[in-house]
């Protein structure tokens, strides 16, 4: 299976998955950039593509409660034509992020994690649900 890097895009942050190839994903980090400073993100973004030598990207759509796509999905559809502009290379998806903060805080509740230490990584989390996500609905294809 392909590699994927998940994102969790914020204002300020910018939570990070990566998949191996078995197809199963896990945390990478939490990168924190000043607020909507979006190029000092995509750089690192690339730049980690280029570590990794990962060309596939998902990107957690923020879906309003009525599925529609809001200012927040804007922004993220933004981030990912300009992320495009500047590494041609990759091959950008879209999942549906709706639920995957509250999933991901359930997970490390239920882990023990305590809750100073949960509003450090929940991006980073909520990446590796979308990235789930997307990998459980490309297996069922």
């Amino acid at each position: 299976m392909e590699k994927y890097i998940g994102l969790d895009l914020g204002t300020k942050t910018l939570g990070i998955s990566i998949s191996d190839s078995l197809g199963i994903v896990h945390p990478k980090e939490n990168y924190c950039f000043s607020v909507y400073y979006y190029k000092l993100a995509r750089e690192h973004v690339i730049e980690l593509c280029k570590n990794e030598n990962i060309t596939n990207i998902v990107l957690g759509l923020p879906l309003q409660i009525d599925r529609n796509e809001g200012e927040r999905c804007k922004s993220v559809r933004r981030f990912a034509t300009d992320l495009k502009n500047d590494y041609n290379l990759l091959n950008i998806y879209f999942q549906d992020e709706s639920y995957s903060t509250i999933e991901a805080r359930e997970r490390l509740q239920n882990q023990g994690v305590k809750e100073e230490k949960i509003k450090t990584i929940i991006d980073m989390m909520s990446a590796v649900v979308i990235l789930e996500d997307f990998i459980n609905n490309l297996k069922k294809e």
